[in-house]
């Protein structure tokens, strides 16, 4: 089986499942014990994902799955780490960063990821251990012969006189602040500028050559960045976890992840 091939075909049809809930005027928004959003949209396309990727061998992390204790999952060499719908409150904004993320790790390390963007049509997907990263624009519907015929490779680009950092315009936090302020230090005479957008596409922008840092000093969890780090880590990018200084792992006997950081070694 063609691990890959089935995340990809997840991905797509769960696009589609949730771009039928974004045409509806109600998305059926419901508040979660943990204060965030939940949406029609989100449970729709967790149960699509899980239908292709249950029958796997390996055993799945979804945000909207219920959540196993650590006793339970600590001897998981492999396993699925899914957000079935990354920034619900861009979905319910309606301004399109929201993205479906699959991932597979094992013994922690993502060794493949698939990003895609229902509105916009975009596919991303990569294998680590192949370092390669493809970008295609399909339908939700597409079939896989499809995707790879539509499939381009994509990279990190060289800095030039701007150093472009992902981040909010509109919350920027101070260790953020103070982490661009080391970038003046360590580029002299360079433009700082920061590039903003919604989701696990923050991650896309880097591989892409789009942006050139991506600092993450805010919580974020397992699901909104494991198949993130398997495109940067295969575009040859690095997802440092600042508590470590080390590449962030998965199946953490916590889930939330560590302040992170995203460039070039």
């Amino acid at each position: 089986m063609n691990y890959l091939e089935v995340a990809i075909e997840a991905a797509l049809r769960a696009g589609k499942a949730i771009l039928e809930v974004y045409g509806l005027e109600d998305v059926g928004v419901e508040i979660k014990e943990d204060a965030s959003p939940l949406t029609l949209a989100d449970q729709k396309s967790n149960a699509v994902i899980n239908s292709y990727i249950a029958p796997t061998p390996f055993p799945i992390i979804s945000e909207e799955n219920k959540q196993l204790d650590y006793d339970e999952r600590k001897d998981w060499d492999s396993c699925w780490i899914v957000d079935p719908l990354d920034g619900t409150k861009e979905f319910i904004k309606r301004n399109g960063e929201f993205t479906v993320n699959i991932a597979l790790v094992k013994q922690g390390v993502p060794e493949l990821g698939v990003i895609y963007v229902p509105v916009t049509e975009e596919l991303y997907f990569a294998s680590v251990s192949q370092k390669q990263v493809f970008k295609a624009v399909v339908a939700p519907n597409a079939a896989i012969v499809e995707v790879m015929e539509k499939a381009e490779k994509i990279g990190t680009s060289e800095m030039d006189d701007i150093v472009r950092v992902v981040g909010s315009r509109s919350h920027m936090n101070q260790d953020t602040l103070d982490y661009m302020e080391t970038l003046k230090s360590e580029f002299p005479g360079k433009e700082i500028e920061v590039v903003s957008k919604g989701s696990s596409l923050k991650f896309c922008l880097v591989a892409e050559g789009k942006a050139d840092v991506y600092p993450r000093f805010a919580p974020t969890m397992e699901w909104d960045t494991a198949a993130g780090q398997a495109i940067c880590e295969a575009a040859g990018l690095e997802v440092i976890a600042k508590d470590t200084n080390a590449p962030m792992v998965y199946n953490k006997s916590n889930l939330l992840n560590p302040y992170f950081l995203v460039r070039k070694g």
